[in-house]
């Protein structure tokens, strides 16, 4: 009996992925320091410190690119995603590099992008990530990853190990790293240090973490230095942004605030960061009032905005000058 065509393809494609996994993801534990130790995707330089674009979803491209550099910052961490993405995936071949071209008119460099992307099975991932290589793209945020409660923490992982290592071949025949965002909660991550479990048999090159401060010291409290030493070798971008706690009798809450008003101990963070040699580029998040839970008008915002931006830049720059960190 004949086979279908399009059955054909997928087998094909099936065994494509599978071969790429085996030749590229996965390294013996012995190379994951030397890995560790040489350049990230694109690194080399100056951290470039990008604007997460999520709060100027009400702007242009272009209009994104212009409030960006007249602030200071040096790139744009734009959003590639279903839920109010910059640039939705079905469009990514068209919007995407005319986000990238906008942001150079500008003098701006687009290093690292958010994507929603847990596999490459997903609709679009494929072609996105094909894109954004082709545009100097170097680093993508994943999407999140929820823990099974059937499974369990370690049936969970190894749940998630074969797609991982799909993904990590694919972005290592593109120039591509791919990151899962360490972030507050009880998903995949949010602990930290569950993320070695994972990550631990992959070259970091290709798959590892984008760590953000702000969530490891509201899971880590004291202890967020110990996973961060532990996973340093598969940190290759990072987010930054500030809070603090908003207690009552019986619970607290989280308050997000601009850089240097909050708990996070940045001048703790940025010492290991030279001590541990971590680079690659930096997405600032503005999560705290106008930027977000605030309703103003768009006039309001062109006021505020700028302030408020450069105000968190010079906080930033200050903790990095301090610490040795460029």
């Amino acid at each position: 009996m004949k086979s279908h065509p399009a059955a054909s393809l997928e087998v094909s494609r099936r065994r494509f992925l599978s071969q790429l996994a085996v030749a590229g993801a996965v390294v013996p534990l012995a190379r994951i320091s030397s890995a560790a130790s040489a350049p990230a995707a694109g690194a080399g330089g100056p951290t470039v410190i990008h604007v997460f674009s999520k709060p100027l979803h009400w702007l242009s491209h272009a209009e994104t690119a212009r409030l960006v550099a007249s602030t200071g910052y040096g790139g744009i961490d734009y959003t590639v995603r279903v839920a109010q993405g910059h640039v939705l995936p079905e469009r990514v071949q068209e919007d995407l590099p005319r986000a990238v071209d906008a942001a150079h008119a500008a003098g701006l460099k687009v290093e690292m992008i958010t994507t929603d992307i847990t596999s490459l099975r997903d609709k679009h991932a494929e072609t996105l990530l094909r894109t954004a290589a082709k545009h100097g793209v170097k680093y993508y945020r994943l999407g999140n990853f929820n823990y099974d409660a059937k499974l369990g923490v370690v049936g969970t992982h190894e749940k998630l190990k074969p797609g991982l290592r799909e993904l990590a071949a694919l972005n290592a025949s593109l120039g591509l790293h791919g990151a899962i965002q360490n972030h507050a909660g009880v998903r995949v991550g949010s602990p930290v240090w569950d993320l070695y479990e994972l990550l631990r048999d992959l070259d970091p090159r290709g798959l590892g973490i984008q760590y953000d401060i702000r969530h490891a010291v509201v899971e880590g409290g004291q202890s967020w230095p110990l996973a961060l030493k532990l996973l340093a070798p598969w940190i290759k971008c990072t987010d930054i942004k500030d809070f603090k706690w908003e207690q009552a009798p019986g619970k607290a809450t989280i308050e997000n605030v601009p850089m240097g008003e909050g708990i996070v101990p940045f001048d703790a963070y940025f010492k290991l960061v030279r001590e541990l040699k971590i680079s690659g580029p930096m997405s600032v998040h503005l999560e705290y009032a106008p930027f977000e839970r605030s309703k103003i008008t768009e006039a309001e915002k062109r006021v505020q905005f700028p302030a408020l931006m450069k105000r968190d830049l010079a906080a930033l720059q200050g903790y990095m000058a301090k610490a040795g960190v460029s």
